[in-house]
C-alpha cells in the first residue's frame, strides 16, 4: 500500500473501485449528520485526516509497484468510527495520488478498501472488544493502531496475490511471497504506529477531554452498558 498508478489489471482496479463505492457513501452520509450534529467536531475531524494523511505520506519502498508506511486511521476510527474515517482516508487517498504521485487515480479503489475501509474496521473492531473486557484506554489504542495497519498490508497482499499469481503455485504461493516480503518491513512500523497513537490520544486526553467524552472515548464495557441503561431511562422517564 499503496499500490502504484497503472499496476493493477482494469478489470480488478474496476472491480475494487465497485467494492469500495457502496462503504465510501455510507461514510459521507456519517460525516455529514456528523458535522451538522456536531459542529465542534470539526477540529477533531481535520486533526484525523491530517493524521492519516501525513502518517500515510511516509514511504518507503517494498514489493514491486508498492510500498510501505504507516496508515494512521486507527485514531479516526476510535474517535468517529469506521464509516467516516472511510471518507477521510478515500481523501487522504485522492490528494495523495494528484499531489504526491503516491498511489494512483486507477487504483483508487483498491488503495481505498485495504486502508480506508478493511483497516479502520478491523483496528475499530479490536478496541471495542478490547474495552468490552475493561482494557486500558491506552493498550486499547495501541493494539487498535497495530491491527489496523498490519491489516491494511493483508488485504493489499491479497490484492496483489490476486492480480498476479505465480505461475507455479498460483494464489497461494503469491500470497505468502507477498506477504513475507510485506512483513519485514511492516510489523515494526505497524509496532511504530500503535506507540505514535497512544502518545497523541495522550495529548489528546490533556487537551480536548470534553470532546473525548461526548465522543464515548473514555467508556469501557461495564461503564458503557450503564450509560445506555441511563439513556434508556431518560428517554422513558421524557415518555411517561
Amino acid at each position: 500500500m499503496h499500490i502504484a498508478e497503472g499496476f493493477l489489471p482494469p478489470a480488478h482496479a474496476i472491480a475494487w473501485g465497485v467494492a469500495s463505492a457502496p462503504f465510501v457513501v455510507h461514510g459521507v452520509r456519517s460525516l455529514t449528520r456528523e458535522v451538522r450534529e456536531n459542529p465542534e467536531s470539526t477540529l477533531l475531524l481535520g486533526a484525523s485526516g491530517a493524521f492519516t494523511f501525513v502518517l500515510s505520506a511516509l514511504k518507503i519502498p517494498s514489493v514491486t509497484g508498492s510500498c510501505s508506511h504507516p496508515t494512521g486511521t486507527g485514531l479516526g476510527a476510535i474517535l468517529f468510527r469506521p464509516p467516516i474515517m472511510a471518507v477521510l482516508g478515500t481523501i487522504t487517498l485522492l490528494f495523495q495520488a494528484l499531489l504526491l504521485a503516491h498511489g494512483g487515480l486507477t487504483t483508487l479503489g483498491a488503495n481505498v478498501f485495504s486502508m480506508a475501509i478493511v483497516g479502520p474496521w478491523a483496528g475499530y473492531a479490536v478496541y471495542r472488544v478490547l474495552r468490552r473486557f475493561d482494557v486500558s484506554l491506552m493498550v486499547a489504542v495501541f493494539f487498535a493502531a497495530f491491527v489496523a495497519d498490519l491489516s491494511t498490508y493483508c488485504v493489499t497482499s491479497v490484492q496483489l496475490a490476486l492480480a498476479f499469481p505465480d505461475p507455479g503455485t498460483g494464489f497461494l504461493g503469491a500470497l505468502g511471497k507477498f506477504g513475507s516480503i510485506f512483513a519485514v518491513t511492516q510489523i515494526p512500523l505497524a509496532v511504530s504506529e500503535g506507540l505514535l497513537t497512544v502518545l497523541v490520544m495522550r495529548l489528546l486526553v490533556q487537551s480536548s477531554k470534553g470532546d473525548l467524552t461526548r465522543l464515548g472515548v473514555f467508556l469501557s464495557g461495564r461503564n458503557r452498558t450503564r450509560a445506555g441503561e441511563k439513556t434508556e431511562d431518560a428517554k422513558t422517564e421524557a415518555v411517561v
